[in-house]
């Protein structure tokens, strides 16, 4: 049985290695640097959505073999409404993601410059960092290759190296275990930890994840069978990802100081204090997070122009490949540059805060629905956490919007 859920293993990690990008160990690092083990549980709140959503997206690609926004393409009938939530997926997850794969890039680098040190050569008056182009030339052969099992094991490889690294380097600080589990079960609201609560939640359930899902699962799985594959892949994974996420708190939690503002900076703080190896591991940790999410970043925005714009192509299409390539090669040139589209990102996260809660319930109506999915419909029990988490994303996607506005 276990030998069968290994071989079966798979669009779940990858989903785990999307969301846990330099933008989440950033996160986690600053909330366990300024509260401690106090806002763990909501990682664990934040892992529990997840999972809900992600299952029922995963059930939908299997149950349809089409992705999510094929679906919505096809079941939204009103021609006005099918039209601008199209437009706003293409905005939020295509350009979004072409906005914010320079920070997934640069994340990979700052894991392989507080090792290596930095490396730039100069070309006329730009200074252009080596490491961006070598991050970004491992992602582009990753992707190219078009082959989903040697993406997958690639992925896979990448994730369990980067758990284990933040997992290792948790365990030097020899945190204490009773204020873990007290961070745990027992919600705080620290003084001023409000936002940080609301943002390690918003990182955690993103909309391109769910487009991502809904699309993997049908290039992994055929059969209505399978679901119980799908289901555990999906927890463990999620929870996987999680422990990941509650791992670089518990790590961050280990410096008191509060002049730590991202990963790198905790390797740096943690060799003094636990040893080189510290900031060794924190270092690969940092690396495959970045790297993991420069990949899916491209790979989700071509799975949703691909649904969004009706192609029946593959994933060596000169279409699809097309879109991925310009994301890609974005994020590499304003990495490399470091330079920061800030008007683009800010447009993104505000279709981003207003595709979050849309596309939350969009998809709790699609799964009522038994003309999609038959018996396989959700149970009330689904229905009821479903619309807690999409009356939940309501809140963060005016949290994000706000925040660009400067109103928060």
């Amino acid at each position: 049985m276990i030998k069968k859920w290994f071989k079966n293993i798979g669009p779940g990690t990858l989903i785990a290695a999307a969301f846990i990008g330099p933008g989440t160990v950033t996160l986690c690092t600053i909330a366990g640097v300024n509260f401690g083990f106090n806002l763990l549980w909501a990682m664990v709140l934040s892992i529990f959505a997840t999972i809900v959503l992600q299952e029922m997206a995963a059930r939908l690609g299997i149950i349809s073999q089409k992705g999510l926004s094929e679906v919505i393409r096809e079941e939204i009938k009103i021609p006005f409404l099918k039209q601008f939530i199209t437009l706003l997926i293409l905005a939020a997850i295509v350009v979004g993601n072409a906005s914010y794969e320079a920070g997934n890039i640069s994340g990979g680098v700052l894991g392989l410059e507080t090792v290596l040190g930095k490396i730039e050569f100069i070309i006329g008056s730009f200074s252009i960092n080596s490491m961006s182009l070598l991050v970004g030339v491992i992602a582009f052969v990753l992707l190219y290759i078009g082959n989903y099992k040697i993406l997958e094991r690639a992925l896979i490889t990448l994730v369990l190296m980067m758990s284990v690294s933040f997992v290792i380097t948790a365990i030097i600080t020899k945190p204490n275990l009773s204020e873990i589990f007290k961070g745990i079960f027992i919600p705080s609201f620290p003084d001023n930890s409000l936002l940080t609560i609301i943002g390690l939640i918003g990182t955690t359930v993103v909309p391109y994840n769910l487009f991502l899902h809904a699309s993997l699962v049908k290039e992994r799985w055929k059969k209505k069978e399978d679901i119980s594959f799908a289901k555990k892949d999906t927890i463990i994974s999620i929870i996987l990802g999680g422990l990941v996420s509650m791992a670089i708190m518990v790590s961050a939690a280990g410096i008191q100081t509060s002049t730590i503002s991202n990963a790198s900076d905790l390797a740096k703080g943690l060799a003094p204090l636990y040893g080189e190896f510290s900031k060794y591991f924190l270092s690969i940790g940092l690396f495959a997070a970045g790297i993991t999410s420069a990949i899916t970043a491209p790979l989700a925005a071509a799975y949703v122009a691909k649904g969004c714009l009706g192609w029946s192509v593959g994933l060596k299409s000169r279409q699809f490949r097309a879109v991925w390539i310009i994301v890609l090669l974005l994020g590499i040139f304003f990495s490399s540059l470091g330079l920061k589209p800030i008007e683009i990102i800010k447009f993104a996260q505000v279709a981003n805060g207003m595709l979050l809660p849309i596309i939350a319930g969009i998809l709790l109506w699609i799964m009522n629905k038994k003309s999609v999915l038959g018996v396989y419909v959700n149970s009330k029990r689904q229905n009821v956490f479903g619309l807690i988490i999409v009356v939940g994303t309501i809140f963060l996607g005016l949290k994000g919007i706000l925040k660009v506005f400067n109103l928060l």
